[in-house]
């Protein structure tokens, strides 16, 4: 059997075992939805990328310690997030570098597309707004996919503190994206505060 025929707890258990090809072919199967998450979650490319290089560190040497109670992806999710959050904690700031569309071939004929390029820089930045913890439950639940108890065993937290999360992170993007229901209002701007973005008392209890 084949390294690509193999199952991902196959690979991580061969990685452990000494293969020295296994963990190669699990972060080939993974690393796109990896990075996506890494960048939604830190919104800063270089945060990103050295967000998911820790994560892979880690991952590569805590192959040992998998025990199969989730799945593998579930566990290399956990590992890139909480890497991203870890980062984003010791700067103790969120990045405010919007996300760039594709490619740089946009086509310059095609209102569409770049309407559409628009609103997702615009989603982009309002989730940046966020708290770090609101800000990755609503990336893992709402643009990844995952379920409630898959994105509670990811951030290690309860089912209930992922659902609050969410809600309070809905709510807030329901506020900042209005405007894309009802094209005449105007985007409401993120109040400043003294301590800078993410530092007020209403910053963490909403990160709660």
């Amino acid at each position: 059997m084949t390294a690509a025929e193999r199952s991902d707890a196959d690979l991580l258990r061969a990685h452990a075992a000494g293969d020295a090809f296994a963990f190669e072919e699990l972060v080939r199967r993974h690393r796109d939805r990896l990075w996506a998450v890494a960048l939604r979650t830190t919104r800063d490319r270089e945060e990103a990328a050295d967000a998911l290089q820790d994560a892979l560190i880690s991952a590569y040497k805590a192959a040992g310690s998998f025990r199969g109670d989730s799945a593998v992806t579930t566990w290399l999710h956990r590992i890139v997030v909480n890497a991203c959050l870890d980062r984003m904690r010791r700067r103790q700031t969120r990045a405010t570098v919007q996300l760039p569309g594709e490619g740089p071939h946009e086509p310059a004929d095609s209102r569409d597309q770049v309407a559409e390029r628009d609103t997702r820089m615009v989603v982009e930045a309002a989730l940046g707004q966020l708290p770090a913890e609101q800000r990755a439950a609503i990336v893992l639940v709402d643009v990844e996919g995952w379920s409630v108890a898959e994105t509670a065993a990811m951030l290690g937290v309860p089912e209930g503190t992922v659902k609050s999360r969410c809600a309070r992170g809905r709510a807030r993007l329901a506020v900042l994206l209005g405007h894309l229901r009802n094209p005449d209002e105007t985007a409401p701007v993120a109040p400043r505060t003294s301590g800078g973005p993410g530092t007020g008392p209403s910053s963490r209890e909403e990160a709660r």
